[in-house]
């Protein structure tokens, strides 16, 4: 990741942003992903300088979060959640169908490095269950066969719509965003659905309501 001055202009942006100019080092990274496809050695020097850290205190952060990689995502991110509610509802098959179509295992790439893939423990989608993110984006309710018909859409470079967010683009475009929110697609994709808001029909449709808070305060 070459410090240009157009890098350095939007890195200054994002640090811009926070009282402590540490706590930009998160999106510094997802910058840097959005550029390299990784998060390479040189990154995390570059990203170091600038906020005056170690390289050893950015790559504490970069080794920790999972979001982060430090090889060659590829063109897409595939994200299969298994953990408990997915699993239970056909999480573990929808990943070995995906797994299987890939040729690929957790934290790997296809053969050509287009799709990576990754087992994910929580997408905190469990209304949804069983879930699957291309990107980071929510494809909801799949099964092993619409898994699969996913991942041969993307492949054969069709337009493929999340199920409650936008058109999905690439990983690097992901991480763009994750870098710099304001994207203009905040307004893209549906609203919250009736499984979504479940408990909240319920509750009204029932009389209830949530107690007082201690002081009676709201």
């Amino acid at each position: 990741m070459e410090l240009t001055p157009e890098l350095r202009a939007q890195m200054t942006e994002i640090i811009g942003r926070y009282p402590n100019s540490r706590s930009a080092l998160m999106p510094l990274l997802h910058l840097a992903q959005s550029i390299d496809d990784e998060v390479t050695p040189e990154a995390m020097e570059t990203i170091a300088g600038v906020l005056g850290l170690t390289t050893a205190e950015v790559a504490a952060v970069a080794t920790f979060y999972t979001m982060y990689k430090r090889k060659p995502v590829g063109k897409h991110h595939i994200g299969v959640c298994t953990n408990s509610l997915c699993a239970l509802l056909g999480g573990d098959a929808v990943y070995d169908a995906v797994a299987e179509r890939l040729g690929a295992g957790h934290n790997e790439t296809d053969v050509d490095g287009t799709f990576w893939l990754e087992r994910i423990e929580c997408q905190a989608a469990c209304t949804h269950a069983p879930v699957m993110t291309v990107d980071w984006e929510f494809m909801d309710n799949q099964t092993p066969s619409s898994a699969v018909d996913i991942i041969d859409r993307l492949a054969r470079g069709e337009v493929v719509q999340s199920t409650r967010g936008p058109v999905i683009r690439d990983f690097q475009a992901t991480e763009h965003t994750l870098a710099f929110p304001v994207d203009g697609l905040a307004g893209e994709g549906g609203e919250a659905d009736a499984i979504m808001l479940a408990g909240l029909t319920y509750a009204r449709e029932h009389g209830m309501s949530a107690p007082a808070a201690p002081g009676g305060d709201a």
